[in-house]
């Protein structure tokens, strides 16, 4: 199959990420596969390892404001290319990339990474757009459900497909854990809360700096890897609970595997989700997980056994999880590990890679 991703930008995300992790699967399948960036240059963080991983990067750059020549230059790329798949990413890619991909006559499929709200004009256009899709992919039951509520999408269009990540490039080790705590600036011997994302208002990262203050210090540090609009907010945080010298705040990498391994536990805070990719990863690197109850999270986690689960904005409940975890470093570890095997056996990439080329050659598309 000839199948062309379409993404915003190659900026670092959750959604962008399990792309790559996709598109990659998809060429190692022998597949003729391309990733088309909606963003003016220079190129995001991850065009390298989309072209390390077999997958060209192409741009079609969005101009400001509403973009009305933007469909047909993706159609014309996709008619010259001669795509027969057209997999858009998240909103803007959908907006713009349903109708090219119509225009040019392929299969075209969109996934939704996540519940994240939009305003009424843009659902409008959303929706308008949907109703050209071939299939609409909600990468959790509860997504799928809540656009079925929201009429996002024609109910017959509507199908669930986990994510999946390669998990091999998650196993930890004591050597990375060592390069990993070096890169932080981590001591080796302390015991290091981690967590991974956009700084966006939905992952609650200031209350995760509130609940986590109290348990702080020279032997408990705090990690929070990422960037966004929602810095400031979180340094805020910091200094107002007086631990500035115990959190560490790296900025937004692409080397998040590299980095796992410097944790003892992993903390998801957020107060809305869909089925979130670093959760995997943490599994997948072996780490326990404490993350909300809320989005696709319940499903992918069982509470006790292979991982926990705390109720949004409730800060002395993930406190209190944090201590006992910490005081019970042989529970934790075996609660992980139960994690790590779920994540290779239930979520791995090639799984994912399956249940994406059976849907599009399910749909009409020609191998």
């Amino acid at each position: 199959m000839n199948i062309a991703h379409v993404l915003t930008s190659l900026e670092i995300g959750g959604g962008e990420r399990l792309t790559l992790d996709l598109a990659g699967g998809q060429a190692a399948a022998g597949h003729q596969v391309s990733v088309v960036s909606l963003a003016p240059p220079p190129d995001g963080p991850l065009a390298q390892a989309f072209r390390e991983r077999g997958v060209a990067v192409q741009r079609v750059a969005k101009r400001g404001g509403v973009d009305p020549t933007l469909p047909a230059r993706l159609a014309l790329l996709f008619r010259r290319q001669r795509v027969g798949v057209v997999h858009l990413h998240n909103r803007l890619p959908l907006i713009y990339g349903a109708p090219a991909g119509r225009l040019a006559g392929a299969v075209v499929v969109h996934t939704r990474h996540g519940p994240r709200p939009s305003g009424r004009a843009q659902q409008l256009l959303l929706r308008g757009a949907a109703r050209l899709l071939h299939a609409y992919v909600a990468v959790s039951p509860e997504l799928a459900t809540l656009a079925r509520d929201r009429g996002e999408s024609a109910a017959e269009t509507i199908f669930v497909i986990e994510n999946g990540i390669d998990v091999d490039r998650f196993q930890a080790t004591l050597e990375r854990r060592r390069r990993a705590r070096a890169t932080l600036g981590v001591p080796d011997d302390a015991w290091v809360i981690g967590a991974v994302g956009r700084f966006a208002p939905e992952k609650d990262y200031p209350h995760l700096v509130r609940a986590a203050a109290p348990l702080l210090g020279d032997a408990a540090r705090l990690v929070i890897v990422g960037d966004g609009a929602e810095m400031p907010a979180v340094k805020e945080a910091v200094t107002a609970a007086g631990v500035p010298r115990f959190v560490t705040l790296p900025g937004a990498r692409h080397d998040v595997a590299d980095l796992l391994p410097a944790f003892d536990l992993f903390v998801l805070s957020s107060w809305m989700e869909g089925m979130p990719l670093v959760v995997l990863e943490a599994m997948a690197a072996g780490l326990p997980v404490v993350a909300t109850a809320v989005g696709g999270l319940p499903k992918l986690i069982a509470d006790g056994e292979t991982g926990y689960l705390v109720p949004a904005r409730d800060e002395a409940a993930l406190r209190a999880r944090l201590q006992a975890l910490r005081a019970d470093p042989a529970g934790a570890a075996a609660t992980a590990a139960r994690a790590q095997a779920r994540a290779r056996q239930v979520h791995g990439r090639d799984r994912m890679v399956e249940r994406y080329l059976d849907l599009y050659t399910r749909l009409g598309a020609v191998a």
